[in-house]
């Protein structure tokens, strides 16, 4: 006997899925794609290896993973405080952690510059006491892209923790187990898939990030310059092929590198399930 489903059958519903992220995804991917190859392979490859854009590579992805390391750990410590602590001000706090994501990006990148600056609330001690430089260094790019992304890890790793049973951790302890022992035995296996899935979508978020990024950088060819900016210079002298090249190698990079994750996080559940 046939299941009822609220949704349309199987044909009906995918058909309009496969329309849609058709017209949303696939359709203006392989756009920027055909703009891209339309300069031919030496002249392709002449504008994606320039020094300059290497060098924007180096920072786009060097930052945006120093970066998504950070939140990754910061992230989880954050979850674990809304998640297992009460105190007062918790729901605010709550509510903080997504800030990020409905703050215009500019402003975030305003906001830090006036932080971070030389003449800053932590900038003109940072770079006035210790001779470290944050604004229009690299170092504010990864504090920018920080920024950005600590809301994904949060979030994905929240719901994880309230799911965990206390008993658990009991059990655990009861064996003789420290707080270590079950944090790294008990506790963090679990944890380690919603770890990676944030870990992904915080780096991948900030590989893309311009607005928070183009004030505090400095925007420096070769320094402090990320890829996006790159391209939006081109964009302006109206190069929309070189454009599409870089945002193609861009895409490239990313997929590969979102890929190596998510088969990372696939072999931590095999290996999970066949323990």
């Amino acid at each position: 006997m046939s299941r009822n489903r609220v949704i349309p059958g199987f044909g009906l519903s995918l058909g309009y899925a496969t329309l849609y992220t058709s017209l949303i995804v696939f359709i203006p991917l392989a756009a920027l794609a055909a703009s891209g190859i339309s300069l031919g392979a030496e002249r392709f490859w002449a504008v994606v290896s320039h020094p300059q854009a290497v060098a924007s590579y180096k920072l786009s992805f060097g930052a945006s993973l120093v970066a998504a390391l950070i939140n990754l750990v910061f992230g989880l410590l954050v979850a674990w405080v809304l998640v297992r602590y009460t105190f007062p001000g918790k729901r605010i706090a709550d509510a903080l952690v997504d800030l990020p994501f409905a703050l215009p990006t500019a402003v975030a990148g305003i906001a830090l510059t006036a932080l971070y600056g030389r003449n800053g609330w932590f900038g003109q001690y940072l770079e006035g006491w210790w001779g470290f430089k944050v604004a229009y260094a690299p170092a504010g790019i990864v504090v920018a892209l920080t920024f950005i992304g600590l809301p994904f890890v949060v979030r994905t790793v929240q719901p994880v923790l309230e799911g965990l049973e206390r008993e658990l951790e009991e059990a655990a302890a009861s064996l003789g187990a420290n707080r270590w022992q079950t944090f790294r035995r008990v506790l963090l296996p679990a944890l380690v898939p919603a770890l990676l899935t944030g870990f992904a979508l915080s780096f991948a978020r900030a590989v893309g990030e311009y607005g928070s990024v183009v004030f505090i950088s400095g925007n420096m060819p070769y320094r402090t310059e990320i890829t996006p900016l790159l391209i939006y210079s081109k964009l302006e002298q109206y190069d929309y092929a070189g454009a599409s090249a870089l945002g193609v190698t861009m895409l490239v990079f990313s997929f590969i590198l979102l890929l190596a994750i998510n088969a990372l996080q696939y072999w931590n559940l095999r290996r999970q399930g066949g323990g």
